[in-house]
């Protein structure tokens, strides 16, 4: 589910020496940048505390791990570097690293119950490092200015387990440029599908035979689950894991885009599946081939660093409920296995709430969780984050809860529900066809 894929091999270094060499950079969080690993800090020299710190607290190292892209790797140390000075008992052992293999080192180390204090985690995990119980109780902290939609994401069995750091939101990006050269107005917010649909074929009235006005949603299934849960039909998999596509709306979903893939709205199957999002080369809108697509708000200062002034954002279209979601871009958990719970609830709880600490990770995390930080730092928004902002701000005015995938469903979702959609975009089978593939393919799945 991870939308910003990095990558980086770790290795390990001091904080202190790190914190001395780096220089701090607030750039937006975005994908692809190699990364590095630290971890072993020393104490910070008590000289340098924050008046009124507790010089004589009991000496704690704490682990910490995240992934990212160089500018978060910076503004983090910086950030660690900041709570030792206030809080001089207080020292890291940083692990940081691209997305690449991540997830695994982190699933080995807690085998071994030696997970980090503090971990960042995606929501694609949670589900299943609850139910192993690896997670520990975060009911201490302050989350009194985090959007409650957002903050019940980290919930489990009403317990709060992991705690957002970042907004995102699920919604569209399109080329405002070309629709001004075309003589059409933006999306109207809350607009429906069916006015939608009916918008993109009047587009295509004005547009060549190789373009295109919206990317094709066949084979996309966070765009089926917003499409079904805009109906009022639920999730397609349920929080419980079971199969719950609803046959009916599958079936005019899939419909409805062969239809526009016949009237030339959407692009043929082979050029279709050629479209690689954010890829200089390959990327359909990038190429003015395409007008709108399907994105998440983090996404956004990525296709305006390479289009620069010419994108616009706008919450998923809707039925009769909304069709896109707010969700958290990454999350804090603390391991059940810490023996530093307290202190590590004391970190996260800061690091969510102190200014400080909010202005040197800018948005790094994306748009902050805290109204408060965000208030503070939305006068110094760059164009790339108000546009970010901006999504989110259109997706929490009518917004439906985010499910991350239900644990053991990834597969299904990423690599089955692709290749039997992408069946129906070249003709291989019909759309009745392919919701029985799929309900076949659950059984696999299903508990």
């Amino acid at each position: 589910m991870e939308e910003l894929n990095m990558h980086g091999a770790s290795k390990k270094v001091t904080l202190t020496v790190l914190s001395a060499m780096i220089g701090l950079s607030l750039a937006g969080c975005s994908g692809g940048a190699a990364g590095t690993a630290g971890s072993g800090a020393k104490p910070a020299d008590n000289k340098s505390a924050a008046p009124g710190a507790d010089n004589a607290a009991k000496p704690v190292k704490l682990r910490i791990n995240w992934w990212g892209s160089q500018p978060r790797h910076d503004a983090t140390l910086k950030i660690l570097e900041l709570y030792t000075k206030k809080h001089p008992n207080v020292t890291f052992e940083p692990e940081y690293s691209g997305f690449d293999g991540y997830i695994d080192k982190l699933n080995t180390q807690a085998a071994a119950k030696s997970a980090p204090d503090i971990m960042q985690m995606d929501s694609a995990w949670l589900a299943d490092w609850n139910g192993r119980g690896l997670f520990a109780d975060l009911a201490s902290l302050n989350l009194k200015d985090i959007d409650e939609a957002l903050v019940s994401t980290g919930k489990y069995k009403d317990k709060q387990t992991a705690v957002p750091i970042g907004k995102n939101a699920w919604g569209m990006v399109y080329d405002k440029g070309s629709l001004d050269k075309l003589g059409f107005q933006i999306p109207k917010d809350g607009i429906t599908w069916d006015d939608f649909f009916k918008m993109a074929k009047e587009i295509k009235q004005k547009l060549g035979k190789d373009q295109y006005v919206i990317q094709d949603l066949s084979s996309n299934w966070e765009a089926y689950w917003s499409y079904q849960l805009s109906k009022g039909k639920g999730y397609a998999i349920t929080p419980e894991g079971k199969f719950n596509y609803d046959k009916d709306t599958f079936i005019e979903w899939q419909t409805i885009l062969s239809n526009l893939r016949k009237d030339g709205v959407i692009p043929p199957a082979d050029i279709a599946t050629g479209d690689k999002e954010l890829d200089p080369k390959l990327d359909l809108m990038l190429a003015g081939k395409l007008i709108f697509r399907a994105a998440h708000a983090a996404q956004a200062s990525s296709w305006d660093s390479m289009k620069p002034g010419s994108i616009g954002v706008m919450a998923m279209p809707k039925g009769t409920q909304a069709g896109g979601w707010l969700k958290a871009t990454f999350y804090f958990a603390v391991s059940q296995d810490s023996k530093n719970k307290e202190e590590a609830l004391k970190f996260v709880d800061w690091f969510i709430n102190d200014p400080e600490a909010g202005e040197i990770s800018g948005t790094t995390r994306g748009v902050p969780v805290s109204s408060k930080i965000l208030a503070q730092l939305q006068p110094k928004f760059t164009v790339a984050d108000k546009l970010t902002a901006e999504m989110i701000d259109k997706t929490a005015a009518n917004t439906q809860k985010h499910l991350p995938t239900p644990k053991g469903w990834d597969i299904f979702t990423t690599k089955d529900y692709k290749a039997i959609a992408e069946a129906v975009m070249f003709g291989k089978t019909t759309p009745e066809q392919a919701y029985n593939d799929l309900k076949k393919k659950s059984a696999d799945y299903e508990k």
